[in-house]
């Protein structure tokens, strides 16, 4: 009993960190690679493929003899130990067009690798060594452990949010995570070498159990991909949400949660049988599946793909769910006997990293567009074939409905997979697609209205007439009468201005540029300044070329502070967005302080807020208060063709006359947090 408590205990324990550690790291590593959806999508593939290292090493350490299992334990334990604290290091901070991806996953290697390995280790290999010290009667139910590993999983990742992101800053996060892995390795030392030793004397004790066959290849490869779908589709439906919305760690947090609870509720239950074995069961959960599947292939393109918040998560959510839990419901339907479990684990850990692998970082590179989601949906409904097949058990009267509901999805899913392909390729003359999102330029309209258009997912980033007498007239959140329009007229009457731009776009804000103007642009993606400079005539039009900094803004400026280049602007507009997300690190005392830094004593920063799902004018209003000084809000609704409602709020020391008619003095709300590098929460700036 007391083996089985503490196995049980050290397992939810290792869980907890495991999952509680992701968010932890990549939201401290945001602010080094732009702040795009990203960051976590790369995280994620790190950490499943972490997790299978620690399978793999689990599977190969449980067929040594015990005494070569408890040493090689306790010398990973004790090398993971000088690995800590987990402080990702300044060196790894991008320079340029230095790769996203590649850096990311260098980082995470160095920084938590070999803590997470062991981590991830710890619950196969309890579970084997609990398996290999109880009755034989008993054995099936370490399976049941795997459950508890998940609610740990589980009660981290909902910790998060509600508890330690908005009450501790991410370096007291480090230090008491370093903190309680400490405490985790000293329980799995002792429990390792308890356990290893109580299946020693079972071993000599009792007589050889009769050993099982082993799992055909067919099997291995059922599970593999039972657990590669959920995977994927998780990355993938996330992607989806946080491209589109903003890069939190709610929304990251979310999909995950409902991943990791598909698995409790498979593996738990009586007798270990959880809450999907048994054909009832199966039609129970089919159904429904199917039914939403359905409906996520159709919300991919409908209001032009970008439903409301209110619809878009919970349906995108509850979809991925049920598919989660009809795939490791399966999954958990073709479990091996416990002498096989490390090996059962280890395919379902290759499944999760090729899912993994596959959507974070395979797809950005061969993909132009975000093809993988409805690919993801029509082989679950495929797998619905199968599910519903099993359903019966052998009778066609009760596999009918099942199976008729699969075939119905599969054509479902079918048909709105293809009106999402004709959405995608509606009036595009070009896309392209890499690890900050996808980019697609259109063109819509004839003669003089005829314009081009540069989205990034499914936000509008910029347009311009293609009539050469018009082209150079400012468009959608840069009209003459906009925030950014009033400032650079208003301060422009002073003489030649110097500019920094906080993002391209299709660089319409150069349609303000004179001759003896200075517009020097800052952006991340080296995809964005291609397609502006081919697809666009801003950048060509303007009377003295720009200079282009590739590489995030913020590391950018900083490392010219550093070199003793100040930028002296008269104006710095902060318009970087990650399709319709923020960059937060862009956002934070320590940001303005920065953009302060290059401006001149009179200049203003103008902060582009206009946002359907944030209300950031609060946060804008908080960050001028802290520094001392004035935020200015200027809301603009043109009923010209190709001008858009924008907000701006303007941040100076003082607003020049001109501009206070056309806005009004923004003061923070009572209590409103300050948002700093160390605390920020997006989660409360949301639209519900």
């Amino acid at each position: 009993m007391f083996i089985t408590l503490a196995s049980g205990a050290t397992i939810v324990l290792s869980s907890f960190l495991l999952f509680l550690v992701q968010p932890i790291l990549a939201k401290q590593i945001l602010p080094w690679f732009g702040g795009s959806s990203a960051v976590w999508t790369v995280s994620m593939v790190f950490f499943q493929c972490a997790l299978l290292a620690g399978y793999v090493y689990a599977h190969w350490l449980q067929a040594r003899p015990p005494r070569v299992q408890r040493v090689v334990h306790l010398a990973l334990l004790a090398a993971a130990l000088l690995t800590l604290p987990i402080v990702p290091d300044a060196v790894f901070k991008p320079a340029g067009e230095a790769d996203a991806a590649r850096g990311i996953l260098a980082l995470l290697v160095v920084t938590v690798g070999l803590p997470y390995m062991s981590l991830a280790a710890t619950s196969p290999l309890l579970q084997r060594w609990l398996s290999q010290a109880v009755v034989p009667a008993q054995q099936r139910q370490v399976y049941r452990l795997f459950a508890w590993s998940n609610a740990g999983s589980l009660a981290a990742l909902l910790a998060y949010p509600f508890l330690v992101e908005p009450w501790f800053d991410s370096g007291i996060q480090s230090r008491a995570w370093s903190v309680a892995y400490g405490v985790f390795a000293l329980a799995c030392a002792g429990v390792a070498w308890r356990a290893t030793g109580a299946a020693g004397a079972a071993t000599q004790a009792h007589a050889a159990p009769a050993t099982e066959p082993v799992p055909g290849l067919g099997l291995h490869a059922v599970w593999t991909l039972l657990a590669m779908l959920p995977s994927a589709l998780l990355l993938a439906v996330t992607t989806h949400m946080t491209q589109n919305v903003a890069s939190i760690p709610f929304l990251w947090i979310v999909p995950l949660a409902l991943y990791l609870l598909s698995f409790m509720l498979v593996f738990e239950g009586r007798g270990g049988r959880g809450w999907y074995l048994g054909p009832v069961a199966r039609r129970l959960w089919l159904l429904p599946t199917l039914a939403v599947t359905v409906a996520m292939a159709w919300a991919l393109s409908a209001s032009n793909g970008v439903l409301h918040i209110r619809v878009a998560i919970p349906l995108f959510a509850s979809g991925l769910f049920l598919v989660c839990m009809v795939c490791h419901g399966e999954m958990a339907a073709l479990r091996p006997p416990p002498q096989h479990l490390t090996r059962f684990y280890l395919c379902m850990a290759l499944g999760g990293a090729i899912g993994g692998l596959g959507v974070g970082l395979v797809a950005p590179r061969v993909l132009t567009a975000y093809w993988e989601l409805p690919g993801l949906l029509l082989a679950v409904t495929l797998v619905g074939l199968l599910a519903g097949w099993r359903a019966g058990l052998g009778r066609w009267s009760l596999r009918a409905l099942p199976l008729a509901a699969a075939l119905a999805g599969v054509g479902g899913v079918s048909w709105y997979g293809l009106e999402y392909v004709r959405a995608q390729h509606a009036g595009s003359i070009a896309s392209a697609r890499n690890t900050y999102g996808m980019l697609r330029v259109t063109q819509a309209g004839s003669g003089d209205d005829e314009v081009r258009r540069l989205l990034h997912g499914t936000i509008m980033h910029g347009e311009q007439y293609t009539a050469e007498d018009r082209r150079r007239k400012p468009t959608s959140y840069y009209g003459e009468t906009s925030g950014i329009g009033r400032v650079l007229a208003t301060k422009g009457e002073a003489g030649p201005l110097r500019v920094g731009s906080v993002g391209l776009g299709t660089g319409t804000l150069l349609s303000y540029a004179r001759a003896g103007d200075d517009y020097i642009v800052y952006e991340l993606d080296a995809q964005v300044v291609e397609a502006a400079r081919r697809w666009f005539r801003y950048i060509a039009d303007a009377p003295t070329a720009p200079q282009m900094r590739l590489g995030d803004a913020r590391l950018s400026m900083e490392r010219e502070l550093a070199e003793g280049r100040p930028g002296g602007y008269d104006v710095i507009a902060v318009d970087a967005f990650s399709s319709d997300s923020i960059p937060v690190h862009l956002l934070t005392r320590e940001a303005l302080g920065v953009y302060l830094a290059h401006l001149k004593p009179d200049g203003l920063v103008a902060f582009h807020i206009s946002n359907r799902y944030l209300d950031l004018a609060p946060v804008v209003a908080q960050l001028a208060q802290a520094h001392g000084l004035v935020a200015w809000q200027v809301d603009d609704s043109p009923v010209e063709d190709h001008l858009s409602f924008t907000s701006w709020v303007l941040v100076g020391r003082s607003i020049p006359d001109p501009m206070q008619e056309a806005g009004w003095l923004l003061a923070p709300p009572p209590g409103a947090p300050l948002w700093t590098d160390q605390y920020n929460n997006l989660f409360k700036t949301l639209k519900f």
